[in-house]
């Protein structure tokens, strides 16, 4: 092989011995999505797939059980509170994730959440029957614990006693439920009555709906409670005036009608004790 002087004095291969790179390079490799299709994958490549984190992956501080643990539970924020109780995530999104996303489906308010049904839980993304049983059961333990109990039996010792059996019951209803106490001539309890449940704005009473089950359970007296969505238990018109029909025909039966109380948000109105008797 014989090296010939270019024209600027350096020397280089004769044209006849040079490679020619571009015919040895094999086909250009594809540089748009269009040029792409066809072409062939190498299917024996491993494929690199990122681990996903978890709850359990995250620093001890983080975890919500662990949290409570080490600080106890008034140190974790609501969502890590449901997110303990939801225990397990959905694909892609951790228990934490699962318990904002319940959250914000009820605009951050518990009571709210209280007063949902499980239907209304499933529509949450990755929530099922059993997550949504779990998030209910744990609402009625808490309404229950929140609850003074009068017990069928216990003797009636004022209206602040009815206030605390109904509060948490009636607190976060987002309609009117209208109730008949049943009492003894002792005025010991004898039994609650459903009696109707309204509108978002009044609940429908008849004397004939009220009186039927204070017959039936040949109660002596009876007390009045209902509740006001609206969170002001301030009486309105229309309860004075029905209070005041329930007393006539209370009257004519022979039962006496000791109280009405309505049950707001955090306050309650007796018509004996705030004077509407």
């Amino acid at each position: 092989m014989h090296l010939l002087p270019d024209t600027d004095g350096q020397f280089s291969l004769p044209l006849a011995t040079r490679e020619p790179a571009i015919a040895d390079a094999g086909p250009a490799l594809p540089t748009t999505p269009q040029a792409m299709r066809g072409w062939p994958v190498d299917t024996a490549a491993p494929r690199v797939r990122m681990a996903r984190r978890t709850i359990k992956d995250w620093p001890r501080a983080d975890r919500p059980r662990d949290k409570l643990l080490d600080r106890g539970p008034s140190a974790l924020s609501d969502a890590e509170l449901l997110a303990i109780l939801l225990h397990t995530g959905a694909p892609g999104r951790s228990a934490l994730d699962q318990a904002r996303a319940v959250l914000e489906a009820c605009e951050d308010d518990w009571r709210r959440l209280a007063v949902v049904g499980a239907g209304d839980l499933c529509r949450v993304g990755g929530v099922g029957p059993a997550k949504a049983a779990q998030i209910l059961a744990a609402l009625e333990i808490a309404k229950r614990y929140g609850e003074r109990e009068f017990k069928p039996g216990a003797p009636l010792r004022g209206s602040a006693d009815v206030y605390a059996h109904f509060r948490e019951r009636l607190a976060a209803e987002t309609r009117e439920h209208f109730y008949a106490v049943l009492l003894d001539n002792k005025h010991r309890k004898i039994k609650d009555v459903a009696v109707s449940q309204g509108s978002l704005t009044a609940s429908i009473v008849h004397p004939r709906d009220v009186f039927a089950p204070v017959v039936r359970e040949a109660a002596a007296a009876v007390i009045f409670v209902h509740n006001h969505p609206s969170g002001d238990a301030t009486p309105s018109k229309e309860d004075i005036e029905i209070t005041r029909r329930l007393r006539e025909v209370g009257d004519i039966m022979g039962v006496r009608v000791l109280d009405h109380i309505i049950i707001g948000k955090g306050r309650y109105v007796s018509f004996v004790d705030d004077g509407y008797w």
